[in-house]
Formats: structure tokens, C-alpha cells, sequence
């Protein structure tokens, strides 16, 4: 054997001997204390979420985002069921959900007006909560039918506007201020409800492509779980992103 294998050998012995003076004294400690697996975990000792498993309640409420600018309510005047004047600045500093619906509606506002009684009453010692309702068929929701609806369902919260006013002006709020659907031809509305924050942006979570939602279905309750076409309620996500907001 020739005297540069020799050195080779002695090399590499060595190197096997120092990886084992410095090394195996530390794997003896960390099985001698149970410190061997520490996938997700930090130095200091919490355990840190898988993030395909982060809870979708636990992130932060989205943005609604067109051509760059954060999407904010714009700038409204109407009458409520009060006969009250009511302008978006009346909801500064309030958190507050969005509806469209007129009072003579048979099929979806009933469901969607219990709903939010039901948010309402969640929420019913929040002072800086709110709802907005505004009526697409204004020419016969009048200050006096509003109010005779809300006495009806139970509206009590003080910042629960049933507004009436210029329609086209209603019309073009919904369908470019909020981006919820009204057909003016035929009275059809979406059943879905947006979400406001304090600032007076939209808000709203991620949806499973990680693109913000921007609405939820206020049709289906709690109760219910799922529609007829297996689609599942939003009225306990809203509460929960409402709860969230409000903490801003």
C-alpha cells in the first residue's frame, strides 16, 4: 500500500472521529430529552401551522383591489326608514354589512333580512356595527313602508339603515359602487351581501384560489347549512370576519 493511501485512511479516521466528538454527545442529549422531531416547530417552542393547515378564520380580511386602488364605498345620500337623511359618512368608524332588497320581495329578501336580524343580534352590544339596506324599488318603499318593515322583523340595531331614494342613483351604487348585480328591468337582485370595514373598504376573506371573495351568500341560513344545489351557508363566515373587523 502506497504512503498516500496510508494518508487517505488517516483522513478520513479523522474526520469520522471528530464528527463523533463533536456530534453524537448532542444526538445522546436531544433523544435523552425527547427533543428529536421538530418539523414546524420554533426555538422557542411553539408549534408553528403546516401552512396548507392555516385556519382561513385566522387570516386577514382581503381587500377588494381594481386597477390598484383599494375599492371604497363611494359617496351616497339617501332617506332612511326614520325619514333621516343617511350618507356614507354616517358609517365611518363602523363596521357594516351591505344589502340590496325592496319590501314587497316574496322569495329572497325574507331569508335574507332574517339572516341579518340574526347577525344583528350576535352583535347587539357592538355599537360600531351596522347595516346598510337599500331598497331597489324606492318608488314604493316610501320612510313609512321601511319602518312598518322593520318594526316587522326585528330591526332594533340604531345603525341599521332601511334606505329609499333615487333609483337609478340605488341602481348604479349597487352595480358599480358595491359590484352586487340589480337588474333595473326586472327587479332581480343578487343575495348577497358585501362587507365594510371601519375605513369604508371593502373587505372580504380569500377564497380557495386566494383571490379575495368580495361577497357572501346571505340566502342560506345557519340552520339550513346548504341550499338545494349543495352550496354551504357564509353566515357563520361573515359573523366571523365581522368579529374580526371590528377588532381593527
Amino acid at each position: 500500500m502506497s504512503k498516500k493511501a496510508n494518508y487517505s485512511y488517516v483522513g478520513i479516521s479523522f474526520i469520522i472521529l471528530l464528527f463523533g466528538i463533536i456530534f453524537i454527545p448532542k444526538i445522546v442529549d436531544r433523544i435523552t430529552n425527547k427533543d428529536v422531531n421538530r418539523t414546524y416547530e420554533s426555538r422557542s417552542g411553539s408549534i408553528l401551522k403546516n401552512p396548507s393547515e392555516v385556519d382561513k378564520k385566522d387570516q386577514a380580511l382581503e381587500y377588494l383591489v381594481i386597477n390598484g386602488k383599494r375599492k371604497k364605498v363611494p359617496e351616497f345620500s339617501f332617506t332612511d326608514q326614520n325619514g333621516n337623511t343617511i350618507t356614507n359618512k354616517d358609517y365611518l368608524g363602523k363596521v357594516y354589512v351591505v344589502e340590496f332588497f325592496f319590501t314587497t320581495c316574496p322569495t329572497i329578501c325574507p331569508r335574507m333580512n332574517r339572516n341579518l336580524v340574526e347577525i344583528q343580534n350576535t352583535f347587539k352590544e357592538e355599537t360600531n356595527f351596522g347595516v346598510a339596506s337599500f331598497s331597489i324599488m324606492p318608488e314604493t318603499d316610501t320612510p313609512e313602508k321601511l319602518k312598518e318593515y322593520a318594526e316587522n322583523y326585528g330591526i332594533t340595531n340604531p345603525n341599521w339603515h332601511l334606505m329609499t331614494g333615487d333609483k337609478q342613483d340605488i341602481y348604479n351604487l349597487s352595480n358599480i359602487g358595491f359590484n352586487i348585480f340589480v337588474d333595473v328591468e326586472n327587479f332581480e337582485h343578487s343575495g348577497d351581501f358585501a362587507l365594510v370595514d371601519k375605513n369604508g373598504f371593502l373587505r372580504s376573506r380569500k377564497d380557495d384560489f386566494g383571490n379575495p371573495k368580495i361577497f357572501y351568500k346571505g340566502v342560506i341560513s345557519e340552520q339550513e347549512k346548504v341550499d338545494e344545489d349543495g352550496n354551504p351557508q357564509e353566515i357563520s363566515m361573515l359573523k366571523e370576519d365581522i368579529a374580526k373587523l371590528l377588532k381593527e
